[in-house]
């Protein structure tokens, strides 16, 4: 179901740079959502039977498929992107080589290069295969939910534990997805001085990206042993502690800089 964007020019973000274009894909599984269904009115009817209802907080209902997309939407902006356009895709199941089938992932690709998207953004979790089984298909950068919120954690990590701490879940996400990240990085040429002793390109990233993982892990006992000492200092003056906890863009640093008037 695609859904063009009407604004079809590139726009320009406060510094200056053009944003780049993004192409949103939403996914709706039927089968999930009548499965669970089902389940929920045999559980009922069964504890109806045995007379075993017990008292319980309400069900936290999921998201549709549409709340789903425009949560993504938001949070394609927030991160500087330009929506170029949007596709809802409507399937019984996964597809486990490229999640929403070759046919639909064809038609993507078409509507995506039609409205000159940089990057098309999934609205679910993709494993390294299905990253690249897509994008050899749509031919351009394709990032999935997590890669999208780690990008706007890293936008908006301030202090240095923030910055570390993100910068080790987005080397940890990469570690298993740089296998078929093109054929320089994962096979030795077949010609003279290629053969013998050494190592694929691909495995001295993975061996840089460990060496990167393990330094970054250390640097952050390093902080977070510096940080427990400043609490406990804290602690021990007789000064509240106050917290601002909240969703991103909800309006935390707003709502700091009002209070304290800053």
């Amino acid at each position: 179901m695609p859904r063009k964007n009407p604004t079809l020019k590139s726009t320009q973000n406060a510094s200056g740079a053009l944003k780049e274009r993004a192409f949103l894909v939403g996914l709706d599984y039927r089968m999930r959502r009548h499965a669970a269904g089902k389940k929920g009115l045999t559980d009922s009817a069964q504890a109806a039977r045995d007379g075993s209802v017990t008292s319980k907080a309400p069900a936290v209902p999921e998201f549709t498929a549409d709340e789903s997309l425009d949560e993504l939407r938001t949070l394609a902006t927030s991160a500087g992107a330009e929506i170029a356009g949007e596709f809802l895709q409507h399937r019984d199941r996964p597809d486990p080589a490229t999640l929403i089938g070759k046919g639909k992932l064809e038609e993507i690709a078409g509507a995506a290069a039609s409205v000159s998207a940089d990057l098309i953004l999934f609205d679910h979790d993709l494993t390294a295969s299905q990253q690249r089984n897509i994008e050899a298909v749509v031919k351009t950068r394709v990032i999935d939910r997590t890669q999208l919120i780690l990008d706007i954690f890293a936008r908006h990590a301030r202090t240095r534990e923030g910055q570390m701490q993100v910068e080790l879940a987005q080397l940890e996400y990469m570690l298993p997805r740089l296998a078929g990240r093109g054929i320089e990085m994962s096979q030795l040429g077949g010609g003279i001085d290629t053969r013998g002793p050494g190592e694929t390109q691909l495995e001295t990233d993975r061996r840089k990206i460990a060496r990167r993982v393990r330094h970054v892990k250390q640097q952050l006992e390093n902080v977070r042993r510096i940080r427990a000492q400043q609490r406990q200092r804290r602690e021990s003056a007789p000064v509240a502690t106050i917290a601002l906890v909240g969703y991103t863009n909800a309006g935390k640093s707003t709502l700091f800089n009002a209070l304290t008037q800053a």
